[in-house]
């Protein structure tokens, strides 16, 4: 890919290997027998299971309120993400309960391997660390486990048991249709039953092409399919992407062939710790003795904090596909848009001020001219002490990844990424959203065009 090639000029040897890989192994070296065509039509073949997952996933009266569903949370209008920008989304019986983290985008699950210290991906690359599993946490090792995760959370669909589903189930108008699926007796066992609701709930995941459509302008170039092009812009964003020497999103967020011929996953399944700012809009954040150390609790139990313990503060890398719709970020969901969680990477080390809280300063009136409003705290401070990492438990500080842009370089030295690179970044980004289509006369300008 020629294109590509151009692109990747400049960067380190083995990230252009890499990101050649990426397309080639999507392309078949330029055939088309690469990701489907975005303006494609699968045919939508579903089994009974998957059928009745499919009711399952809209079924509000499967919760405790009543009012709430799978796609309450996971909207099918919102790339089976959350449709608003709440950091946290309202559960329980009342819909009055918080959860703890954001509701992340059940879109690219299918390719997900079970939860391991040492990873080995569908594309033969292993991690040097734990990856795998369902949710920030991996805690769940399938989509069927995963699903009873919300059914029964008491801040979620708040059902008091499962036999509370199963019963929700009996009553349901697709009862025989559940019965059809799993057999005439299927009922008279609340455990197998229940079993049974999250296999649909799974199968419907895994069959439904919209939860994996490959359908991006993305898919279109990998797939070397018409109206697929990339515009310069968008063509240097790649390169941003791939580059170690600047955005470095390649180093958790690549994986080049997923399954079934599908083009890149956009996530290595890895789990990192980036030293996200704390959240004060998570109710329980309120309480400084609360901890969010992802893999180490506190909705992980099989894995206790310890002192020295590398894991601690770590949590999923999700898929980048469908990121520029996404309207909260992390797994706090602090920010609420991809550009300022670009520049957050870019400028966590250089400007923490931005990030993280003073303490101790003395706020000035007003702002310098040129210091920056994208950041968290707008408020420029004189003196005092940054609190940098504010939502991780300082004993396990040491486990914050250092791969570059998040390098720990001198606050207010050069961040890693130039105006042009993070403008570019963004461009590339939006190549990846799903539901692409060319547009018959390609646009003379724009800020991705030039």
């Amino acid at each position: 890919m020629p294109e590509l090639a151009r692109a990747a000029g400049g960067v380190a040897s083995l990230v252009v290997v890499a990101a050649t890989a990426l397309v080639l192994s999507a392309c078949g070296g330029g055939s088309t027998t690469g990701a489907p065509a975005a303006t494609a039509a699968a045919p939508r073949t579903l089994s009974l299971a998957a059928q009745v997952g499919e009711k399952m996933f809209a079924d509000a009266t499967l919760s405790g309120s009543g009012k709430l569903s799978c796609a309450s949370c996971h909207d099918p209008n919102a790339a089976y993400g959350p449709p608003n920008a709440l950091a946290v989304e309202m559960g329980g019986t009342r819909l009055d309960q918080p959860g703890t983290r954001a509701v992340p985008s059940l879109r690219y699950k299918d390719a997900t391997p079970a939860y391991a210290d040492l990873i080995d991906n569908p594309d033969g690359v292993s991690v040097p660390g734990p990856g795998g599993g369902f949710t920030w946490d991996g805690r769940a090792a399938s989509l069927a486990e995963q699903a009873q995760i919300p059914l029964l959370a008491a801040n979620e669909m708040a059902n008091a048991s499962a036999a509370d589903v199963v019963a929700q189930l009996q009553a349901a108008p697709y009862a025989d249709l559940f019965r059809q699926a799993f057999g005439a007796t299927v009922f008279t066992s609340v455990e197998g039953a229940f079993a049974a609701a999250r296999n649909a709930l799974q199968a419907y995941q895994m069959e439904d092409r919209s939860f994996h459509p490959y359908s991006s302008k993305f898919d279109l170039y990998a797939g070397n399919k018409i109206g697929g092009a990339l515009t310069p812009a968008e063509t240097r964003g790649l390169r941003v992407f791939a580059d170690p020497a600047t955005g470095n999103c390649a180093a958790c967020h690549y994986q080049g062939a997923g399954l079934n011929g599908s083009s890149a996953l956009f996530t290595d399944f890895s789990y990192e710790a980036v030293g996200v700012p704390r959240n004060p809009a998570i109710p329980a954040n309120a309480d400084p003795a609360y901890a969010d150390i992802g893999l180490c609790g506190p909705l992980r139990t099989d894995h206790p904090a310890a002192a020295g313990d590398t894991f601690c503060g770590m949590v999923k890398t999700p898929t980048l596909r469908n990121v520029a719709t996404r309207r909260s970020f992390f797994h706090n969901g602090v920010m609420h848009s991809l550009e300022q969680v670009v520049r957050f990477y870019n400028t966590r080390d250089t400007l923490p001020e931005i990030w993280y809280p003073t303490v101790g300063g003395t706020a000035k009136a007003r702002p310098d001219a040129g210091f920056p409003t994208y950041g968290l705290v707008t408020t420029q401070y004189v003196g005092g002490t940054v609190r940098k990492y504010d939502d991780l438990t300082a004993a396990f500080v040491a486990n914050i990844d250092t791969q570059l842009p998040l390098d720990g370089r001198a606050a207010h030295s050069p961040p890693p990424m130039s105006e042009q690179n993070i403008a570019d970044l963004l461009c590339f980004l939006n190549t990846l959203t799903d539901g692409y289509q060319p547009p018959a006369v390609p646009p003379a300008s724009g800020p991705c065009t030039p």
